[in-house]
């Protein structure tokens, strides 16, 4: 049995003898070729090359091809940030200034969709017969999102019904786009929306779940699988999102596995994590990486689960790192013996704190994976910078992204469990649920 038929079994239910291996590596394969993120989103000739090459060497059962949550909204107007070491960024909005919602839906010729389709194409023809192929497309919300700005948490409560028409708008994109995604062969559509971590069950239910179960329904419709990625601690919200239809939950590391599955469980459908992307598969070594998977595997068992990151892998992930837990994925037996008297290192970082007492301004902390690759994680450090505009020199914003090990300390020292969060003077206020623009004024006018 190949990997691709080893995840469809996994999908519709049935028995299999080891969990399937999905590594969520979005630019992190640019890596295996000498190239940087952005050549690879923009050069379909080097991210073919370097797709073919990470199917060689990272033995996945199932690979995305692309990861990138700006496709769509670069095709509608948003202009993006370009970076060497991880996808690009919304920088403008269009209608975050206009309550206006366009009719247009991306056609398969504009933007980068040409160039990825055709990938699509010769990947399928490459490796199709042996490895589930995904394609995702940008989740209603966080498409949403990246149009009208951080504005759309404001309207939620202001003008209940334009977001409505405006998630709807933004699922009929998804649809298009996945439509084209079926046609060039994938095997699984997967809707990333990152933002839903940061609403609550009821928002989910008013907003947007019936618009997500249309998209699901039609996926469905065409024979082919889904699924519902989610980043940050998104557990209040699995059970509203596993009503919504999907045959998946991708979940990350925010979020206790075994009680998800008991969600997944109960509504039948898969569930797909949670490595560690910084602690464990960044930071970490090979062994470390090994363990951690097979601990991962041990806990949840085979049964309607997919072994993967918790999201897609930070581009500095070691190579070795993502080739090991293939390996031990394939060989999960001898690798255990090969790990039996192996103990993790703990290296304790002296980190030093700011005299949170004594400062003469009002100091917002920004804790994140990484605001230029997690979009929740960019919406709260955009809320953090509008204080900046609105007080001046009287705040400064400081992100502290746990890409690097002496932020990790940090976020022990301030208590910070889940990502991303916002801590003003050292004390949280906002943990996975971004603050509106009138609600964190308010906060920092307290502290003055």
């Amino acid at each position: 049995m190949n990997g691709k038929d080893l995840v469809f079994k996994a999908f519709r239910g049935e028995t299999v003898e080891r969990a399937p291996w999905v590594p969520y590596t979005g630019v992190q394969i640019a890596n295996l070729k000498g190239y940087n993120a952005e050549e690879i989103l923009k050069d379909g000739d080097k991210l073919f090359d370097c797709l073919v090459e990470s199917n060689k060497q990272y033995s996945p059962d199932g690979q995305p091809v692309v990861f990138d949550l700006q496709i769509e909204a670069e095709i509608l107007g948003c202009d993006l940030l370009w970076a060497e070491d991880s996808p690009p960024t919304v920088k403008s909005h269009p209608l975050a200034d206009t309550k206006e919602i366009p009719s247009k839906i991306p056609a398969k010729t504009e933007g980068r969709l040409s160039m990825i389709l055709d990938v699509m194409n010769r990947i399928k023809a490459e490796v199709g017969d042996s490895t589930a192929l995904y394609g995702l497309v940008c989740g209603p919300f966080t498409l949403a999102s990246h149009l009208r700005s951080t504005n759309i948490f404001m309207d939620m409560y202001d003008d209940e019904e334009y977001v409505k028409n405006l998630i709807a708008y933004a699922t009929d994109i998804a649809i298009g786009v996945a439509d084209y995604y079926i046609e060039a062969g994938m095997d699984i559509i997967g809707s990333v929306d990152p933002l839903i971590s940061q609403i609550s069950p009821d928002m989910f239910d008013q907003f947007m779940a019936a618009d997500y179960k249309r998209f699901f329904d039609h996926v469905r419709s065409k024979g082919v699988f889904s699924s519902f990625f989610v980043c940050g601690d998104a557990t209040k919200n699995l059970e509203v999102m596993a009503k919504s239809g999907p045959d998946c939950l991708s979940i990350d590391e925010n979020i206790d596995i075994v009680e998800a599955k008991k969600v997944t469980d109960a509504h039948n459908i898969m569930i797909s994590g949670n490595l560690q992307l910084t602690v464990t598969m960044l930071l970490g070594n090979q062994k470390d990486c090994q363990k951690a998977a097979i601990e991962l595997m041990d806990k949840v068992g085979t049964e309607r689960f997919i072994l993967a990151p918790g999201c897609d892998l930070p581009f500095g992930v070691p190579i070795e790192n993502i080739v090991g837990v293939g390996q031990a994925v394939q060989n999960i037996d001898a690798t255990r013996t090969f790990l039996e008297s192996y103990v993790k290192e703990e290296v304790e970082i002296d980190v030093e704190m700011p005299d949170y007492d004594n400062l003469d301004h009002v100091l917002i902390e920004v804790l994140t994976i990484d605001s230029a690759t997690c979009a929740a994680c960019g919406y709260m450090k955009a809320a953090a910078d509008d204080m900046v505009e609105i007080f001046g020199d009287k705040v400064k914003v400081v992100e502290r992204k746990i890409l690097e090990p002496e932020n990790i300390a940090r976020l022990g020292k301030l208590g910070v469990a889940n990502l991303p969060s916002l801590a003003v003077n050292g004390k949280v206020t906002h943990v996975s649920l971004i603050p509106s623009r009138a609600e964190l004024e308010e906060t920092v006018k307290t502290v003055l």
